[in-house]
């Protein structure tokens, strides 16, 4: 089950990290100018960041939650071949409403499949679980532009958006049989899941839950740094290694930092007890955060290729967090809530990196160098809003929320 699982989420991903790149190589392909790839970009994005607590809702109202997410992930995909299809061929205004669309069904890639992860593995396996699922976004990061470039260069940019979509759809049988025996119902929650109250109880538990609050707030500022990161990529390719399409080096480098560090990781906890609570994923979270914001001073201050030490640096932290991040968000998480909190939280940092991108067109303007320093000042503040952010007692080591119980494996699920 564990294998069908990471299976799918990193074909999912890998698509979904795709999508971008490849959408905006068509986009320029068709007009010769960047203008509608970053209108449909920025459309994209908006809606995943307002699409997620929807989505979270439909998950924990559902009896079926792997088909909800099967549905989610078709519609991603359709959405994914239309929009290829009408650029270039409808105005405008047509294809950046069907971005809209299929960016609300983004969160599905994300948070959807991670919010499953408790129901197809046990409890004690969860950590390392955890942990191997961060590594297929990292996987996905790593693979995925680089594969709409290369499918743009040899076959076209229309084939490597219809690649994306591709690949997002052969999940769909994964998450179809990712929880076959948990028709898992919820008395009371599902009348009022879809409501105004329902959708926005994901955020209210994230702020009720100070730990939780705590990581979520810490991981939305740092994405904004990680948003100004992406958007410098180009400019540190063509002013320090010979040339912009060389930037593309530096988000794999990124990407294969944390790939290698998450691995490495994952090996030691398998090994390894926490019990003592000496290295808990709360702490993690803060550490990973410094030492991104240390990679980020190195990636501005550093002359030609030494760049990329500062970007593996970055990445080395970047891996660690997210790792961190959703054991916080397993351990915290009620039963009856997961899948909106795990949806709306990553809402929140898409939200963030978009505000980070934003920032960063005009400042990497002024200066490179001046806004990979902002971009390191947001991870500071990031750091910042961890200590400010106070729990009432010590967080010790992983364990999943109390009022939440876990399925173990060959145990019969419950039913109402």
């Amino acid at each position: 089950m564990k294998t069908r699982y990471l299976t799918g989420a990193a074909l999912a991903r890998g698509g979904d990290e795709m999508t971008g790149p490849a959408v905006v190589l068509l986009a320029f392909a068709v007009t010769g100018a960047p203008g509608l790839g970053s209108v449909l970009m920025a459309c994209l994005t908006v809606a995943a960041a307002a699409g997620g607590p929807a989505f979270g809702a439909v998950l924990d109202r559902s009896r079926r939650p792997e088909r909800a997410l099967a549905c989610a992930l078709a519609g991603y995909g359709t959405g994914i071949v239309t929009l290829a299809a009408m650029v270039g061929r409808v105005p405008l205004a047509a294809a950046a409403v069907t971005a809209v669309a299929t960016g609300t069904l983004s969160p599905a890639v994300a948070g959807g499949w991670t919010s499953q992860l408790p129901r197809v593995v046990t409890a004690a396996e969860l950590p390392r679980a955890s942990a191997l699922d961060a590594m297929s976004f990292s996987a996905a990061s790593l693979a995925g532009p680089a594969l709409a470039a290369l499918i743009t260069l040899w076959l076209g940019a229309r084939v490597s958006v219809a690649l994306a979509a591709g690949l997002v759809a052969v999940a769909v049988p994964a998450a179809l049989r990712l929880t076959p025996d948990a028709r898992l119902t919820r008395p009371g929650d599902a009348r009022h899941a879809m409501g105004p109250a329902g959708v926005g109880q994901g955020l209210a538990a994230i702020v009720a839950r100070r730990a939780l609050l705590r990581v979520t707030a810490t991981s939305v500022m740092s994405y904004v740094g990680a948003g100004m990161l992406l958007v410098c990529c180009p400019l540190l390719g063509k002013e320090r290694l010979g040339g912009s399409p060389r930037g593309a080096l530096l988000i794999s480098m990124l990407a294969l930092s944390s790939l290698t560090v998450n691995a490495l990781l994952a090996r030691r906890r398998a090994s390894r007890s926490d019990s003592a609570g000496k290295h808990t994923p709360d702490r993690a979270v803060f550490m990973s955060t410094l030492i991104i914001g240390a990679g980020t001073v190195m990636i501005a201050l550093a002359p030609g290729w030494i760049t990329l030490l500062g970007v593996a640096v970055n990445g080395a932290g970047e891996g660690p967090q997210l790792t961190a991040l959703f054991a916080v968000r397993h351990r915290e998480a009620p039963e009856r809530l997961r899948g909106r909190i795990f949806t709306t939280a990553a809402s929140l940092k898409i939200g963030g990196m978009a505000v980070g991108s934003a920032l960063a067109g005009p400042l990497a303007g002024w200066s490179v160098t001046g806004c990979l320093l902002v971009a390191a000042a947001a991870q500071a503040c990031a750091a910042g809003t961890y200590l400010a952010v106070r729990t009432r007692s010590r967080t010790s080591a992983f364990r999943p929320a109390a009022t939440s119980r876990l399925p173990q494996r060959n145990e019969p699920s419950e039913s109402a």
